[in-house]
This record gives C-alpha cells, structure tokens and sequence, in this order.
C-alpha cells in the first residue's frame, strides 16, 4: 500500500458500507436495504485505472454493497440521464414490455452497466448487492441475480476502516502517509446519509486529506461526509468538535431537496400507500452545516463544482459523474 512498494499513483475510494436505511416516515419503518450507486464510481475507476492503485475503504472496514436500485438502465445516460429515464419509463410501461425486450432498444446503455460490472468485478472483489424494493425497476431486478452471482465468485478484497488509514497515516513505523495519495473519490447512492454523515473519523480523515491537499471528489449523496469535517480525532481517541474548520464556507453541489421529494413520491424508496420520509435532506444538511450549496435548476440537469481554495470537487448526481470523472482527472493530472 506504500509508494515504496509500487511506481504506481494510489487513491482513496471511500464507500459507504450501510446496509440500511432508516425512515423518518412510515413510523416504525424497518428501513429500506441500501448500498452506493456503482455507476458514481465506476467512471472514476475507469478514468484512472491504467496508471493508479485504489486504496478501498469503508467507515468500518466492512464490505460495501451495491444498490441494485443504481443498476437501472435510466441511470447509464450519463449528461443525458434525464431524456434516457424518460424513454426508458415510457419503453417500460407499455403492455408489452419485457426486460429482455428494454435491453434490445438501449444496447449502448447494457454496454456501459457491463462495463462498469466489470470494473467492479475487478477493483471491488466480492461485495454484495442490495435486496429490490417493491418500486425498484422490473430490469434491474431481472438482472439481479447475475450480478449476485459474479460477485460472491469473486475473492474478497482488503476494505480499510477510516480509523485503520488514519492510524496508519499517524504511525512513524508505517510506510502509507497521506502525503502520498493523488486524491480521494466517494459515490454517493443513499447509503453515504447513514454512515459519513457526523462521522467523527470521516472528519478526521477529510481534514487530513485537506493538511496535505489532496484533492476529495464527492457525488451525489456523498458530500453529506462534509457534515463531519466539524470534528477531529486525536491520537488518544478524544473528539474534538471545530465548527470554525477548514472546509467552512467552501462551495459545493448535491443531490437537491427537490429531486429527493421526487424519488419519494414515485421511485424506487417509496413505500407504497404510505407518506415516505428521509431523516433529513442533504443539501439542507449541508447548509446548516455552513456550506455554501448550488443546485441545478432542473434536478436532471449536470452541476459540477471545483472550489480550489479547498480542493474540494463535488457534482449533483448520476447524471454529472462523467463530467466529474473528467474534471477530477484534469485537476489531478494537471
């Protein structure tokens, strides 16, 4: 894991581990299965594959999992995810519609989720895949199995807890040091609002990464980590809250209020017959967090934000992570 070890460039890819999402609404509701949406990291481990090393973490050091709801066909449009779950809604609700039938009439979207099934395949190791939910999209679903199946017959890979990497980073003895990463990317996917969202140690970790500028990528729901960079972890264990930290103020995007409200009422978190509601809503997380959030007008819509002074990249969702994938290898190989 060191730069001694290998001649090639390393990164952080920080995944979620949570397996479940809790709700404000339904009362009493035992959450709904989550993971991260592969597609938010998939183009950047496909951008930097040839000539960098992953470094895998989790905040607990547990496998991630995949939300199956991410696999859908209408979130392979890349900039034009909206105008493609568009057609592929209206494609699934006719009379005839079959998965196999969706598949033959968007071949260029099956050929980007191959792609980036392999990429997973290849840089994840076995991971599991989330359950469906009742509103999860009948082609997803139909390839579930699939996918299970190739990755429980892959090898595990070694996942790092953040508490493990910043313990690494501290000992004088170890040749890991943040010094030496070339930039660290988080997908977004609901599961980032239930384990970096407060995280003392998430915050730990983005401080440091900052110390020593190393440029953080975030998408999605994964800015919701920013809600953690309040807090440090000293070397005995003790948190220390700062509210005036570096990353205060700094400008940022995420998935927007409106197009959460939106996946409630009709996509695949929705609980059918019931009011379904978030704990809260990230963009409003962060800014009562202190940070200054622009969304996109029209929620289907590309937002990208670089704000250098805190080398800090964040963009709003699916439909942005190719444009991200771009900026973040130009900021990096600049």
């Amino acid at each position: 894991m060191s730069r001694s070890a290998t001649s090639r460039p390393q990164a952080l890819i920080v995944l979620s581990s949570a397996r479940t999402l809790h709700l404000s609404e339904p009362v009493d509701h035992p959450g709904l299965p989550t993971g991260f949406f592969l597609v938010e990291v998939a183009a950047v481990l496909a951008q930097f594959e040839k000539d960098y090393d992953f470094i895998l973490v989790t905040p607990d050091g547990k496998p991630p999992q995949i939300d199956v709801n991410g696999l859908g066909l209408n979130f392979m449009g890349g900039k034009n995810t909206g105008s493609v779950a568009a057609r592929t809604t209206v494609q699934s609700s006719r009379k005839n519609f079959t998965p196999e039938g969706l598949r033959k009439k968007n071949p260029k979207l099956v050929k980007r989720r191959n792609d980036e099934l392999a990429l997973g395949r290849r840089h994840l190791g076995r991971i599991p895949v989330s359950e469906p939910l009742p509103k999860t999209d009948k082609e997803a679903i139909s390839i579930r199995d699939e996918v299970v199946a190739g990755f429980e017959a892959l090898p595990e890979k070694k996942y790092f807890s953040i508490q493990e990497l910043v313990e690494k980073d501290r000992d004088p003895n170890e040749p890991f040091s943040f010094r030496d990463i070339a930039f660290m990317h988080a997908p977004g996917g609901h599961g980032p609002m239930v384990d970096v969202h407060a995280n003392p140690w998430m915050g730990e970790l983005l401080n440091s990464l900052q110390e020593n500028r190393v440029p953080i990528s975030l998408i999605c729901h994964g800015p919701v980590a920013l809600t953690s960079a309040r807090y440090r972890v000293r070397k005995d264990g003790e948190v220390i809250t700062n509210n005036n930290h570096g990353f205060k103020g700094a400008k940022i995007t995420t998935f927007a209020q409106v197009a959460e409200r939106i996946v409630l009422a009709s996509q695949y978190p929705k609980v059918p017959g019931k009011r379904t509601r978030l704990p809260y809503f990230v963009d409003v997380a962060l800014k009562d967090a202190g940070y200054d959030v622009s969304l996109a007008l029209n929620p289907s819509g590309v937002k990208v934000v670089w704000d250098e002074k805190h080398a800090l990249l964040t963009g709003n969702g699916p439909q942005a992570i190719d444009a991200q994938a771009a900026r973040l290898a130009k900021i990096v190989r600049s």
